[in-house]
């Protein structure tokens, strides 16, 4: 098959079924399985273990990533806790200091409750990774870019350091907001990566779910098993719906990116805005390294507007087009102040988030029409 992602994102992992050849994967909404015999079955017995609609998606996103082994599980959290349970006690993890406020939550508040040790530093500074290693780093942790600043971390470089640390840990990239179409941190050396399916891949906010891929076949039996045993998955129809989105997930993302490109620059010359955050925005102080291991920059914007919190409430109730809602990644056009919302959970931690900060997810809807809501609310938060 093609090795094109456009291709592979129709394509890869589904054939047309045996029985009607129905071109669409169907929705195997079993739960069970006949056998032929007492042991003996089709390659499929309980739909906790294995669904033909899950396994179909699962290769497909596996292919995307440029991996060989894809899990799909019931939420973007489903997938993270699956990668942390396999550590022990003791075991330390370097994370990115301006990660999604879930993940620190499950980090802080479950997993150090059973012996995990978290530290969190700067991952787009490479020296504080490699300051931040430990003889029990089993895992660093990234986004790139990060939930909701923007940061971009120098992949190649981290996999360089890693892999001269005298026990090289798992490096684990979520690449949620840049999705494999702009992204593909397996080939650029990372062991595991992480998405939330809830967002770009299923692209239409009408499912939860989650994945990790993997080219490890160790690293894949292991969460295979923790997949099938903590039954974390998905159901058929959520993974129906995320092969749904994928087809058009290339088509979907060149047009976020030229709508949050031109609503950046709009943003930066604004007089009420203090700082602006995209990533191949000019300003932007990893542009080069993002415009190298990046197609493009993405859909996401963030931005502080300089009276701070109380403007930032303003504008995000302001909008009539963009929604006032968590979330990210679908057609449509989102707000949010992370401080108080998405990130409500790093309030008082190193992590915390500046109240006047603005996220927004923007859509696929005309440019003109968005800058234009935006300039409203604008003139409204004066």
């Amino acid at each position: 098959m093609s090795k094109h992602i456009e291709t592979l994102a129709i394509h890869a992992g589904q054939e047309p079924e045996v029985i009607t050849g129905a071109v669409m994967t169907p929705i195997f909404q079993s739960s069970t399985y006949a056998q032929e015999g007492v042991g003996k079955h089709k390659g499929y017995e309980y739909s906790r273990t294995g669904n033909p609609t899950r396994t179909a998606l699962e290769a497909n996103l596996a292919a995307l990533e440029g991996a060989e082994y894809g899990l799909a599980f019931a939420s973007g959290m489903a997938a993270t806790d699956a990668v942390l349970r396999m550590l022990s006690p003791g075991d330390h993890i370097l994370a990115g200091n301006d990660v999604y406020g879930g993940t620190f939550r499950l980090f802080d508040k479950e997993f150090k409750r059973y012996g995990l040790v978290f530290s969190y530093v700067n991952t787009s500074n490479p020296d504080q990774v490699e300051s931040g290693l430990r003889e029990t780093t089993k895992i660093v942790w990234l986004e790139t870019p990060t939930n909701p600043l923007l940061n971009i971390t120098d992949l190649v470089k981290v996999v360089e350091i890693l892999q001269s640390a005298s026990n090289p840990p798992l490096l684990v990239v979520d690449n949620t907001f840049a999705t494999p179409y702009l992204q593909r941190p397996i080939e650029l050396g990372a062991d595991v990566v992480v998405h939330s399916t809830t967002k770009y891949l299923g692209g239409h906010s009408d499912v939860i779910g989650g994945a990790v891929v993997t080219q490890s076949e160790e690293i894949y039996t292991r969460l295979a098993f923790l997949q099938n045993a903590v039954g974390a998955v998905p159901g058929p129809l959520d993974c129906f719906l995320v092969l749904r989105g994928l087809k058009t997930l290339p088509v979907r993302m060149d047009r976020h990116a030229s709508n949050a490109e031109a609503i950046a620059n709009y943003l930066a010359a604004h007089p009420l805005v203090d700082k602006v955050y995209y990533p191949f925005h000019i300003s932007h102080p990893h542009r080069e390294i993002a415009m190298t291991q990046m197609l493009n920059g993405g859909g996401m914007v963030s931005f502080v507007m300089k009276e701070g919190a109380k403007a930032a409430k303003r504008v995000a109730e302001g909008t009539v087009l963009f929604t006032l809602a968590e979330s990210l990644g679908g057609v449509e056009s989102l707000i949010e102040i992370p401080a108080v919302m998405t990130h409500a959970s790093v309030s008082g931690s190193s992590l915390e988030v500046d109240p006047g900060l603005v996220r927004l997810s923007v859509g696929l809807e005309h440019v003109d029409d968005l800058l234009e809501d935006l300039e409203n609310a604008f003139q409204g938060s004066n």
